[in-house]
């Protein structure tokens, strides 16, 4: 049920950002969880379960990860080898055509879903272990880009466009927090810590903690000096660690 649940938050999401319109500095806005909605529902009927006490937020897709394969830091062949997830992916309305969406037939690496899911799948070994306790999900389902195909992130929108964006995606993660039970949110990087907290604490929930894992983008530098290192330290400090590792 808790599933079901989570995907009802998602498609009201879905439709109510539907309604947004985006200007400058965008041109193309992805909506992966239309085009790619049917690995992304394999992914959270197989992995959402309810009682996972960790929610790992990022901010947003990424280009080549949730943009191609509808799974949050979704690399492509985490999502098919590791997760055994594959599915129908479409395309956006529009596309720039120097950031294609391809699904499953991408051959670029997303760096970012790489390091992230790298480090799990070499502490978990299996999926199952990792989502026992844990889940991951991004505040927003939607990846904005300029004339000149850059990634504009959320915070560089307009800024009543942004207000009207953040405002939705913070109401669903308060409901996504709810039915999952989440204890302990983990923003990937301090804009999805810095959203999650004021989210939370607006709509009262002062009883869920708010943490800080790097995010580990290749545009930041610390991430490139050794990111799983760094991750493990931090891991070990919310008593994660332990938790993914024991037998």
């Amino acid at each position: 049920m808790t599933a079901n649940e989570f995907l009802e938050i998602e498609l009201r999401l879905n439709a109510e950002l539907d309604q947004l319109v985006f200007g400058s500095p965008v041109r193309y806005v992805y909506r992966p969880l239309h085009y790619a909605w049917e690995p992304h529902k394999a992914f959270v009927q197989k992995f959402c379960r309810g009682g996972q006490s960790f929610l790992f937020l990022g901010m947003n897709p990424g280009p080549f990860g949730m943009t191609q394969t509808g799974v949050p830091f979704g690399e492509v062949k985490v999502v098919r080898d590791w997760f055994g997830i594959t599915g129908e992916v479409g395309r956006p309305a529009e596309e720039h055509p120097k950031k294609p969406v391809r699904g499953f037939a991408i051959t670029r690496s997303e760096v970012s879903g790489a390091r992230f899911w790298g480090l799990f799948r070499q502490l978990c070994r299996e999926p199952e272990r990792f989502f026992r306790h844990c889940y991951v999900h991004n505040l927003c389902p939607l990846s904005f880009m300029a004339e000149s195909g850059k990634n504009v992130t959320p915070p560089e929108l307009a800024v009543e466009e942004r207000n009207a964006l953040l405002a939705k995606c913070d109401a669903a993660l308060c409901q996504i927090v709810r039915v999952l039970g989440v204890t302990t949110v983990i923003g990937v990087g301090r804009l999805a810590e810095k959203r999650a907290r004021k989210a939370l604490a607006a709509a009262g929930m002062d009883d869920v903690r708010v943490e800080w894992l790097m995010h580990p983008s290749p545009s930041n530098p610390q991430a490139n000096k050794g990111w799983a290192e760094v991750a493990m330290v931090t891991l070990e400090k919310l008593d994660v660690l332990s938790l993914l590792t024991d037998q």
